[in-house]
This record gives C-alpha cells, sequence and structure tokens, in this order.
C-alpha cells in the first residue's frame, strides 16, 4: 500500500473531501505518513476495518468461543521507573503537567493478527496484513452536519473493585489529567472551529476484555466548522494531531519528553485511523494496538502521568491495558 508523506495526505484528503468520495485513512503518531484510499480501492486481503461497524470487515465471529493463550512480557519494573522518573523530572521542572507514557510489550499469544481482528469486539477495528491489528474504544474526532467533536479518553479502573465507579471518579489524580486533556482539546479545536464548548465530562464506558472488564472516563468536546470544511478534511484533521489524549500538556513541550522517556518509536500506534462517507467523518485514536516485527507481536500500552502520579499504580494501569476484547 502507498505510503503519503503529510502534505501529500493533507493534499489527498482534501481532494477526496471536494469530490464527495468516500475514503478511509491511517495516520501515524508523527502524523508524518498516511495511508488514503478511497474505498472503492481496499483491497480486503492486505486492509479489513470496522469503524463503528462501518467498513469492509466480516461480522466479529461469536459462534463459538475462542481459547486465548495470553502472555505479555512487561518491562521491568526498574526500566519502567527510568521513564516515569524522566517524565516526573520534567513535570517538576514546569515543563508539562500531563505525559502519556507507554511501553513496547512482547506478547506471547496462540493468535495470529488475523484471528484478533476476526474475534475482537471493539468500536474500531483495524487490521493490516502482516503489520498490525487495532481493537480501539476510542474516539478521536467526527464532523457531521457542521459540527465537530472529540472525545478524550483519560482515566482506567478494574471494574471488579469495589465501588470501582465512585473511586475513578473521586480520584484527585484522575480529575486532574482529564481536566488537562479536555483543556488541551479545546485549543485543539479552536484552530478549526467557533463556539468550541463540553458537552459531556467525565462519562463512564464499560469495557469487556479477555480479562475482565474495565472502566475508562470520557467527555465530548464541540465546536462548529467553516461552511467550506468539506474542502479542508486533510487540513482540519492534520491540524489536530498528533491526539492530545495520547501526548499531553502542553503539547508541543510534552512531544519532546515523551521521544525522551519511552525509547522506542511508535509508528502507527497512538496515530489515528477514520473514515470519510462522503458526508460525515468518523476517526478513532490507534491504541489497543499490536504490531509485528518479523514473528514477534508487541503490545504497545501506556497512560497518564502527572505530578500526583505514583509510579506502581501507573505501571499496574499498563498491564491491565495489555489485553484483546475476546469474550
Amino acid at each position: 500500500m502507498k505510503l503519503y508523506d503529510k502534505s501529500s495526505a493533507q493534499k489527498r484528503m482534501n481532494e477526496l473531501g471536494t469530490q464527495g468520495v468516500p475514503f478511509i485513512f491511517v495516520v501515524d503518531y508523527d502524523a508524518a505518513h498516511a495511508i488514503v484510499l478511497p474505498e472503492s480501492e481496499v483491497d480486503a486481503n492486505e486492509l479489513l476495518y470496522s469503524f463503528h461497524g462501518k467498513g469492509n470487515a466480516p461480522a466479529v465471529k461469536k459462534r463459538e468461543p475462542i481459547a486465548v493463550a495470553w502472555n505479555p512480557i512487561p518491562p521491568s519494573e526498574a526500566d519502567y521507573q527510568r521513564s516515569f522518573e524522566v517524565v516526573q523530572n520534567a513535570i517538576a521542572a514546569g515543563s508539562t503537567t500531563l505525559v502519556n507514557l507507554t511501553c513496547k510489550i512482547p506478547i506471547e499469544t496462540n493468535l495470529s493478527l488475523r484471528q484478533i481482528f476476526d474475534h475482537a469486539d471493539a468500536l474500531y477495528r483495524l487490521w493490516i496484513k502482516d503489520t498490525l491489528v487495532c481493537f480501539s474504544p476510542e474516539m478521536f474526532i467526527q464532523i457531521k452536519d457542521g459540527e465537530i467533536s472529540s472525545y478524550p479518553m483519560k482515566g482506567t479502573i478494574d471494574a471488579t473493585l469495589p465501588n470501582a465507579a465512585e473511586r475513578l471518579l473521586n480520584n484527585p489524580k484522575e480529575m486532574a489529567e482529564h481536566a488537562d486533556v479536555v483543556e488541551l482539546i479545546k485549543q485543539d479545536l479552536r484552530l478549526v472551529a467557533d463556539n468550541v464548548r463540553v458537552e459531556r465530562y467525565r462519562y463512564i464506558d464499560t469495557l469487556v476484555t479477555n480479562k475482565g472488564s474495565l472502566l475508562e472516563t470520557s467527555s465530548e468536546i464541540r465546536g462548529t466548522l467553516p461552511s467550506d470544511y468539506r474542502n479542508r478534511l486533510g487540513d482540519i484533521l492534520f491540524s489536530q494531531l498528533p491526539a492530545g489524549s495520547i501526548t499531553g500538556f502542553p503539547k508541543s513541550e510534552t512531544v519532546k519528553i515523551i521521544a525522551a522517556a519511552e525509547g522506542y518509536e511508535r509508528k502507527f500506534y497512538t496515530g489515528v485511523m477514520g473514515r470519510w462517507d462522503g458526508h460525515s467523518l468518523d476517526t478513532g485514536v490507534l491504541i489497543r494496538f499490536i504490531d509485528q516485527e518479523g514473528e514477534q507481536l508487541y503490545f504497545k500500552a501506556g497512560g497518564g502521568i502527572t505530578g500526583n502520579s505514583n509510579w506502581q499504580a501507573e505501571y499496574n494501569e499498563v498491564i491491565a491495558k495489555v489485553y484483546v476484547p475476546i469474550r
């Protein structure tokens, strides 16, 4: 599949939007490379997708339970602490207040990327042959009838814990983290939209995984686009990248801190994927993500770090996110 650079991808999206041609796209974390394909040109042998149930993918297979062998090999506590301390030092210096710190985790499993895609249940599913699979619960931006909406997801807890919802909503660290990312998304949307406002704040979704259920909090922020937005879909999308929920606040400085702390290239992980149907745009964040290097599979996962964060709690949250949403 052809990979466009940033300027070529923007131009191609603008052209297809102006023409009213339905297309799909996958953009990497750095917004440096992108796949942009009219839906009529997508080869199902190479790429499958389902965004809110729309796409070229077969229905999720639920005819009979599938046995899942699942053995993540998380980073050592010492390695995670070193990355965590880079972030905490930057926070203490006043360079940032929120950083999304992630890890690259080898996994041993009996499932192929395609099997995971076929059986995983998620709002956004993507499979690229011999490259990656993603089963993301997180919406990025949506555009419909001249309105742009964003849905940052921040805050996770094991749903089986006593009073899990109350503990999540009342946790000071989670409250501060969510407030920062909502403010960041408001700033991003003001680059392209007027009348930016918060429609819903810290609502809870339940995610079912192979290891049990998780609760996660999201918010909905909305704004009004200019009347010619269909001609500038690429410009609008790339103005919002990288996504605020997977970087931090302030974004430009935090991206540098992430590069110093993580020690690996995210590539397509924490990028965005989406579909323009000729009238509306639906996009998701590339989290809950596995990619393939040779014969080895890697799950990439992380979470938001603030000045109130505890490294052990954050380490445990990363491990909790290394799952497949297969019942």
